[in-house]
């Protein structure tokens, strides 16, 4: 109950404060909707906040959080797919101009990568869901078998990202994006404990300081 009357004190003061400095920015992307050039898909860890290590304000960011900050590939069936829908929204509807997969250092679902999940019906769509990042998991196993069992987590995470942006090309939307030259794929890699955030360079095939490609 602490916490949850902390959230009732927190939005009383964002009704006060924070709400009166953005009022007029909220009535107008009221009147004329939201129309943000960023798709940020960040994992669902309750230490990873968008807004917060971004700068960001509201209408922004078109913000997709999971398990791990996956991207399942496109499939063309009559399912439910939550994230597959966020991403065509941004994409066709919104048509964002840069897509950001943003992965994060200590992340629960790359460690449970190197763990067995009990096979509970409680946790049937965890043990799914998490199929999305063996690749990532093989990848590391078989390209660095000398390092630490904590040192493969934290190149799990990095490696991750590199396979989700490539999950997000077999969407039709962004391929055509692509090919058009109106999108662009972004992969990040945040560092909880010093909040730095590295980009993917896609030349040299690491992550660098964000900050250095201004």
């Amino acid at each position: 109950m602490k916490k949850l009357q902390q959230l009732i004190q927190g939005h009383q003061e964002f009704q006060n404060l924070h709400f009166k400095n953005f009022e007029f920015q909220f009535d107008e992307l009221v009147e004329k909707g939201q129309s943000p050039e960023i798709l940020f898909i960040g994992c669902s860890d309750s230490r990873v906040v968008p807004d917060l290590i971004t700068g960001s304000k509201p209408g922004d960011l078109f913000i997709i959080r999971n398990v791990g900050n996956f991207v399942p590939p496109f499939k063309d069936d009559n399912d439910f797919h939550g994230t597959a829908a966020g991403i065509e929204y941004a994409v066709s509807v919104l048509n964002v101009k840069h897509i950001i997969v943003c992965g994060h250092s200590y992340c629960g679902a790359c460690e449970s990568l190197y763990h067995e999940i009990p096979n509970k019906q409680e946790l049937v769509h965890v043990r799914k869901w998490l199929e999305l990042g063996q690749i990532s998991k093989s990848f590391v196993e078989d390209n660095f078998k000398s390092e630490t069992m904590t040192e493969k987590v934290r190149l799990t995470e990095q490696v991750s990202v590199v396979f989700q942006l490539e999950n997000l090309l077999t969407y039709p939307a962004v391929a055509k994006r692509m090919t058009e030259e109106s999108l662009t794929l972004h992969g990040w890699y945040y560092d909880l404990q010093s909040g730095v955030i590295k980009q993917f360079d896609t030349e040299t095939f690491e992550f660098k300081d964000l900050t250095s490609n201004k």
